[in-house]
């Protein structure tokens, strides 16, 4: 499990939260407004309906440190307006559905890349201390548009260390597995299929890597605070087999083999072999370190402590050590109130 670090790092700070009324947006508004004193707490998104129906839950009259920011990370100038004053941002916005971004690649690339590029130099213009932005395993040797947007958000990021000269922002990357629920993920589709009897699948050998909402939400904080600038955190996370996710949900139903999708691999890395060299491992996450660091005089990171990963090293979700039994993934469905015959 991971943990959040008890710190008051965010309190009387200004947060931006890109794609702020998302699943991970909401969740992170609910726990820093429970655990911290921010002066102000920015939802930025673009949809109205979305952030209407998240002001009922979070309205400003209960928290007045709530702001809600219409805008598009496609949109420089707007970011720029919304980062004045602001301290650090938690970048969530995405276009993320792997064959959406198959169908869709320009758009895809305005959203992922160039919104990337937006916020860094706004945040850079606006003297943002801290950017964190998230990213997924499949920006580890990317076969679909999706990943490979993220790569190339994950090194833009990494490159803003640079690019931010004598304004000191600083910017790092999170890069974790599915969420477990979160919309357009497996167990939710699982669930909904299981009415008609029987479960697609794209392929039975298929793996995963799998977070909850709240461990990603405690490990980004985390992150928030150790990051030194150009790292990429990969949290230490359990796999699951989709055979065993059918199996837990939908025991009984018929299993109907599709054929991998566009985009899609038969297992995910979120550490790549050619990455060990340059990887540290500590006991619950590891921290991929810049290729170039030229923004900081001597290795910084060696205060972290940690270990160098063995040459030939990959964190992958077929040879994960943690592994999620169907029992797991049943009691996680019924924890996390997935499936409403619950």
């Amino acid at each position: 499990m991971l943990l959040l670090l008890q710190i008051l790092m965010l309190d009387n700070k200004n947060i931006l939260i890109t794609g702020g009324t998302g699943s991970f947006g909401r969740q992170l508004v609910n726990t820093i407004l429970l655990k911290y004193k921010p002066k102000k707490l920015i939802i930025f998104s673009r949809d109205e309906l979305k952030q209407f129906e998240m002001s009922q839950i979070f309205s400003t009259e209960q928290y007045s440190c709530l702001r809600y920011f219409i805008g598009d990370v496609r949109d420089h100038d707007r970011l720029y307006e919304a980062f004045q004053g602001v301290d650090y941002v938690i970048h969530a916005a995405a276009l993320k559905q792997v064959p959406t971004a198959e169908y869709n690649p320009f758009e895809a690339i305005k959203t992922n890349v160039l919104g990337a590029q937006n916020i860094i130099r706004s945040a850079i213009k606006q003297n943002v201390k801290k950017v964190i932005a998230l990213s997924t395993d499949k920006a580890a040797t990317p076969v679909s548009l999706y990943g490979a947007t993220k790569l190339c958000s994950d090194k833009l990021f990494t490159a803003g260390n640079t690019m931010s000269g004598d304004k000191n922002a600083r910017f790092s990357v999170v890069r974790y597995g599915n969420v477990v629920g979160s919309r357009g993920s497996v167990i939710p589709f699982f669930i909904k299929n299981k009415k008609n009897g029987f479960i697609p699948i794209t392929d039975e050998r298929m793996t995963r890597f799998s977070i909850t909402l709240q461990e990603g939400v405690n490990f980004v904080l985390q992150c928030l605070e150790q990051m030194i600038g150009g790292e990429v955190f990969v949290p230490k996370i359990p796999s699951y087999r989709i055979m065993d996710v059918a199996k837990a949900i939908a025991p009984n139903a018929k299993i109907n083999i599709i054929g991998i999708r566009p985009g899609e691999k038969l297992h995910e890395v979120m550490v790549p072999e050619d990455e060990s060299w340059h990887t540290l491992e500590f006991e619950s996450y590891f921290i991929i370190k810049p290729t170039q660091n030229t923004w900081i005089n001597s290795d910084k990171y060696s205060i972290l402590g940690g270990k160098i990963c063995p040459e030939g090293f990959s964190y992958s979700s077929k040879t994960n050590t943690k592994w999620l039994s169907v029992e797991d993934i049943r009691e996680l469905v019924k924890l996390y109130d997935l499936d409403p015959a619950h």
